[in-house]
């Protein structure tokens, strides 16, 4: 009896503490890359800062669709004048697959009205004349493209199309396009259009207009908070895609998803998470070792780097066990070293994606190992 009154008392105190623990102990939090998106690639990157806080494949190449029109519109503004007056050529005309304004041979329309067409509707045949007219020919256009996306650091881009349609040797990444995006961003007239829900288009000859809807069902709807753009884009090889951006006080992220089950939905999930989890955090305290140096006739052999502030960075907090640190040295110095002297940098990212570089610096003094130097050092200061 004695034993069987044991092995109850036993198993009641079991019971108690595992249903303690689990009343009492929080759950861990999904590391950021858990996050469940249902797109072939993604990534949430600062409007501004160009910091990523999550990634999904977003360095293989995918077809971009439509999205490939933001840099057409890039390259039409730096490259053309709102107020040109562009006519139609056939080429132009004759496109006719995806959406379309319906361009006719000899229509003669400003560029403004034209890249409306193809920001706000993604009209496919408006991008052909945009870049007949802005690069002389549809083939000097798309270089152009290409050589601006090198400079913007796309460097997994390649362009064969203003439009988006599928071929092989048309392709992007998701962090590319969020590189793009950003670059676009900066410049108010596709600030503006991106944004705008529905707009009127008009021709200057034959004389008339007709009013098209922006195709981001985000803009529309008012799912997101915030929502002030981007981009759709889908072809049966890209699936659906979608470039979203919100802002809400001095905050703007831009999610990109590519072949995505439903566009809109992971858009949505991926900004609210940044806008939800992501804030400053301190990623290494000042003063804590990073790294040695090897000093040349120094009293030491090595000296020891440090960050000179705190390194500070906006980050979801579940992301802390990703980060991976790089240093970098500027050489080997001479002695004598002072404190403080920058000798070298730190890179921290995260699944590859730099977050911050900042300069490490000598913890303290390394005077000379001569004695004579050494007072002449001490002398000096």
């Amino acid at each position: 009896m004695l034993t069987k009154k044991i092995l109850k008392i036993c198993l009641a105190l079991v019971y108690f503490m595992l249903f303690y623990s689990y009343i009492a102990v929080p759950a861990v939090p999904a590391e950021a890359n858990q996050l469940n998106i249902n797109a072939r690639a993604a990534i949430l990157m600062d409007a501004e800062t160009g910091q990523v806080y999550f990634a999904k494949d977003a360095d293989k190449s995918r077809s971009p669709a439509s999205l490939t029109k933001l840099m057409t519109a890039i390259l039409a503004l730096e490259n053309g004048k709102l107020d040109d007056v562009v006519t139609v050529t056939e080429r132009a005309a004759s496109v006719y697959v995806g959406s379309t304004i319906g361009l006719q041979k000899g229509n003669r329309m400003t560029l403004e009205n034209l890249l409306k067409a193809a920001l706000v509707t993604s009209a496919n045949d408006s991008t052909v004349a945009i870049a007949e007219h802005v690069g002389g020919s549809h083939e000097s256009f798309v270089y152009q493209m290409n050589r601006k996306a090198i400079l913007l650091g796309a460097k997994d881009t390649r362009f064969d199309n203003t439009n988006g349609y599928f071929d092989p040797h048309h392709y992007s990444t998701a962090y590319d396009l969020g590189l793009i995006t950003r670059y676009a961003l900066q410049k108010p007239y596709i600030n503006k259009l991106v944004s705008t829900r529905e707009t009127l288009v008009s021709w200057v000859e034959p004389k008339k207009e007709r009013e098209v809807n922006n195709t981001n069902r985000l803009l529309r709807e008012d799912e997101v908070e915030g929502i002030d753009g981007v981009k759709t884009g889908s072809t049966a090889r890209a699936g659906n895609c979608l470039i979203a951006s919100a802002t809400r006080g001095d905050k703007r992220l831009i999610a990109v998803v590519l072949h995505a089950g439903n566009r809109y939905r992971e858009a949505a999930k991926l900004l609210e998470y940044g806008f939800s989890e992501v804030h400053p955090v301190t990623i290494c305290p000042a003063g804590r070792e990073m790294a040695k140096i090897r000093v040349k006739g120094g009293v030491h052999e090595t000296v020891p780097l440090t960050v000179a502030e705190p390194v500070r960075v906006e980050m979801a907090r579940d992301q802390q066990l990703n980060i991976k640190l790089n240093t970098s040295m500027y050489g080997e110095p001479a002695a004598p070293v002072r404190e403080g002297q920058v000798l070298g940098h730190a890179v921290f990212t995260i699944d590859r994606y730099q977050m911050i570089k900042v300069p490490l610096v000598a913890v303290r003094d390394e005077p000379p190992v001569s004695l004579l130097d050494r007072m002449m050092y001490w002398f000096s200061k």
